[in-house]
């Protein structure tokens, strides 16, 4: 009995192989991918971290646009920027801290105009844009010269887009989109954010 459910497990491995097998061999198509990692869960920012930390361990060309971020510590950026990850940060607080929609606006269009630039660079494997998805939603930001920036950026280039309520036409002009729900969060039990676990 004991072989026969063994001879059955190796026999349905082996089908899931050849199907796995068939599409990467299917997968010929190299070039940049634009991603946008979405949803009300926790570890939208983290992920795209988690890919820029891979693109520099393979020796890739990598940079990061924060939006929403302050002014505060930033474990991320503490370990990027030494070996050098150039990072542009909005630095205006979340805006229920700033409540000022000109202040932000033009903190946004400042962080933008670098983004821009970064995604002409044909030297930039990788670019970050780290919570847009908010610069979108209260239009401090102009979606029809993202849309084309990102269009147009060279070809190789990947691009990681991050934050809450993604803009449809966004996730129709994405490659991969992944949302992350939230099931639970210690914040509303009470918990605080903490270094080095939350930023």
């Amino acid at each position: 009995m004991t072989e026969i459910k063994a001879e059955r497990h190796k026999a349905r491995q082996q089908k899931v192989k050849e199907a796995v097998d068939a599409k990467v061999a299917a997968a010929t198509i190299e070039r940049g991918v634009l991603m946008v990692i979405t949803g009300n869960g926790k570890g939208k920012s983290t992920a795209g971290f988690g890919t820029v930390a891979r693109a520099v361990g393979h020796g890739k060309k990598t940079a990061v646009v924060q939006f929403i971020k302050g002014g505060w510590d930033c474990g991320e950026r503490n370990l990027l920027e030494g070996v050098g990850v150039p990072f542009e940060v909005m630095a205006t607080g979340f805006t229920w801290e700033t409540q000022n929609r000109e202040t932000d606006t033009a903190a946004a269009e400042k962080a933008w105009a670098v983004a821009e630039t970064w995604l002409k660079d044909d030297s930039l494997d990788l670019i970050l844009l780290d919570e847009l998805t908010y610069m979108l939603s209260y239009h401090y930001l102009d979606l029809e010269r993202v849309l084309t920036a990102l269009k147009n950026r060279p070809p190789h280039q990947h691009v990681i887009v991050t934050g809450r309520n993604c803009h449809r036409q966004l996730l129709e002009l994405a490659d991969t989109v992944s949302e992350i729900e939230c099931v639970r969060h210690a914040f509303e039990a009470g918990v605080k954010a903490q270094s080095g676990f939350d930023y």
